[in-house]
């Protein structure tokens, strides 16, 4: 059965709901033979990255750049997956207060140094969580995971 690992920095609520958001749509494909784990940045590790079929991952903008949280599972990882996870299918959601530039660059950089493959367009957007956003982020979920039945 192939799994989708959901790796997120959701330190707020809004952002805990586009979490849930993804996570609500991914699970759509659970049903068809989709097994969805998701790990907090933190508590994610290699084991969990190599186990994968596919990776949606989610943070907040802090001050330019991708959460700290987020930024250390790709530390963590890197060396023992990045040969494993070449042309492996992910995404990602990104959303900062006012700018989301640099950590829009960081996580292209570091998923091109990973080799994944963006299998769906991400979620990138700056101020409030609104209704749309949140149903942008269940599609987004839903794509990813349905993906892995083609």
């Amino acid at each position: 059965m192939p799994r989708l690992l959901v790796v997120h920095h959701s330190p707020t609520e809004s952002v805990r709901a586009i979490a849930d958001a993804a996570l609500r749509g991914a699970r759509t494909a659970e049903p068809e033979g989709v097994e969805v784990v998701e790990r907090t940045a933190l508590a994610a590790g290699i084991e969990d990255v190599l186990a994968a079929d596919a990776y949606l991952l989610g943070t907040t903008a802090n001050f330019g750049y991708i959460s700290g949280a987020l930024k250390h599972f790709f530390d963590s990882t890197y060396e023992a997956t990045r040969e494993a996870t070449s042309a492996r299918p992910f995404s990602y959601w990104i959303h900062g207060g006012y700018d989301t530039t640099g950590a829009e660059r960081a996580m292209t950089s570091i998923t091109t140094g990973y080799g994944m493959r963006l299998a769906a367009d991400p979620l990138v957007f700056t101020g409030s969580v609104t209704d749309g956003h949140l149903a942008a982020a269940e599609e987004l979920g839903a794509n990813l995971a349905w993906c892995l039945l083609l």
